[in-house]
Order: C-alpha cells, then structure tokens, then sequence
C-alpha cells in the first residue's frame, strides 16, 4: 500500500506547477517554465522517496498551455533527456505516479469545442506520462462529467467521447466518482460497457452513495483493475470541521483514516490523500500504516 499527495509540497520551497499568463507567452518563456518545474518535480520525488511516499499526484501544470493552440514548440522533444532521468528515477524507487485534468475537461459535455479541447488536454496528459517512460499504471483520472438536466443522455455523450480517444489516453484513463451527480454505482455500470478502471473516492462516497459499505465499494471498484493497470487506487480525505458539506479537510483525522483502513481489510489499494496539508498528511497516514503493519 502506497501512500501519496497531489501536485504541489509545501515543505521545499519550488512548485512543479509554475505557470504565466497566456498573453505574455513565448517559446522562452514556455521553456523557462518547463525547465524549472521539472526541477522541482525531481525534487519533490526525492524528498517523497526520502519520507516513504511512493505515490504522488504530478500537476496537470507541469507544461502550461501544452494543450492550446498557441503551443506550437515540441516540449516533449525539448526536454526529452529530463523526462526520461525523471521517469528512471520513479522506476527505479517503485513509486507509481498519477494525473488529475483540470475541472473544465469535459468530455461528455453537449459542446462540441468544449469536448475538443477536452480531448486536447487528455492527451497532453498521457504524453506527460508517455515521456517519462511509464507504463499503463500511471494513470489520468478524470470524472464522468456534468449532466446537464439528463444523465442517460450524458452518459450516451460519454460513451460516444470516450470509444473515439487516442489508444494512449485509453490505455491510463479511469474515472472516479463524485460527491453529488455520479455515484460509484453510476461508474461501475459505465465501467462494464466501456472497459475502463475505476478509481474509489472514499469521501465522495459518504458524500453519494447506494447504501455500500467502504470494504464492498472498495472490492466493486478494485475488480475493475486489470494486471496491467495495477492494483486500485483511492482517493481519501475526510470533512472539514465547520465547512460546507463535502469539503475537504485541512489536516488528516488519523482516527477516521485507521477506521477506514481497518474497515477495507484485507483489500490492498494505493492512498491519494486529497488533503489540504499535503505531505504533512501524508507523512502522519504512512506512519499510522507502519503501525498497523501495512506499509
């Protein structure tokens, strides 16, 4: 079982998911960008392996603006040689690594320019992936989508964008489910036409569940992994005191994670801990997990 965080730590002073505004764009300042955020992605995988987190969440950053029109430079060409140090250095350490497209990735929407563009970001993601020399256990996670006052329609617009994706993007998509239009239930049934992994979203589920318990929605969506996926991949994180339903929390309630780990014995899974704090949680999972003799 493998611990992670997404995107960004807070604990060595750079950030992989630099980035700067599209009307001050050039050639320079792409490769500028891109420089410094592979270098601090590097260094955000070598403080992980340090600490024993060998799952982390890459920003869908890394390469601002890869996937509009105005980029026309071949960063992946560019920056070969990094790519490929990096992504050795993640093979080497057994860590797995993982993406999460941005909010506005829609592929079941009922606008054509918004599935394009969609599509467009999905693929920059697998080259991310692709580049760095890994196989189809990294993963781009994505959500099935908005529903737009119907959702057998949606799912039908999904199902349709989904069968015409790039075998690359195909080969490390998996859908998670989501805290208010589609439930893990809704996945699975998705899942089972179309053949694709999906990811369990712990909080999600208390947030839009069908009645299952966390071990049965656990072994629902673990049986949907195939040997060249991996094994599962959860997503944790628990609700904020005081916050509106369904907002994530600042710092991890260690009480709540051992219960939940405790309650999907003895499935085996790797742990995003969507978290505010970022590694300081996940320091504090991967230490209760020492303990309990899972990690």
């Amino acid at each position: 079982m493998k611990i992670g965080y997404p995107c960004i730590n807070t604990s060595i002073g750079c950030r992989s998911s630099s980035t700067f505004r599209l009307a001050s764009y050039s050639e320079e300042r792409l490769v500028q960008t891109v420089s410094s955020n592979l270098e601090c992605l590097q260094k955000t995988l070598e403080y992980n392996k340090q600490n024993g987190l060998l799952f982390f969440r890459i920003t869908s950053d890394l390469v601002p603006f890869a996937s509009h029109p105005v980029c026309k430079f071949d960063w992946a060409k560019h920056f070969k040689k990094q790519f490929k140090q990096t992504g050795l250095f993640i093979k080497k350490n057994k860590m797995r690594v993982s993406m999460h497209p941005d909010q506005f990735v829609v592929i079941n929407s009922p606008k054509a320019d918004v599935v394009k563009r969609s599509v467009a970001e999905l693929v920059y993601h697998a080259r991310v992936l692709d580049s760095l020399g890994l196989d189809s256990t990294a993963k781009i996670q994505l959500h099935l989508g908005g529903v737009y006052g119907d959702k057998p329609a949606a799912l039908e617009r999904f199902a349709k964008a989904y069968k015409k994706l790039p075998a690359a993007v195909k080969k490390r998509l998996v859908i998670e489910n989501d805290d208010r239009s589609y439930s893990l239930a809704n996945c699975l049934g998705a899942s089972e036409r179309l053949g694709f992994p999906v990811l369990f979203d712990s909080f999600h589920h208390e947030c839009l569940n069908n009645g299952e318990s966390f071990k049965q929605a656990v072994e629902l969506a673990a049986n949907t992994w195939e040997k060249k996926d991996g094994i599962l991949m959860v997503d944790y994180s628990s609700q904020k005191k005081g916050g509106r339903k369904c907002s994530h929390t600042h710092h991890i309630d260690l009480r709540l994670f051992e219960k939940f780990i405790k309650q999907t014995r003895p499935l085996d899974f790797d742990v995003m801990l969507e978290i505010k704090d970022k590694e300081a949680s996940a320091l504090k999972a991967r230490r209760a997990l020492e303990q309990m003799g899972l990690s």
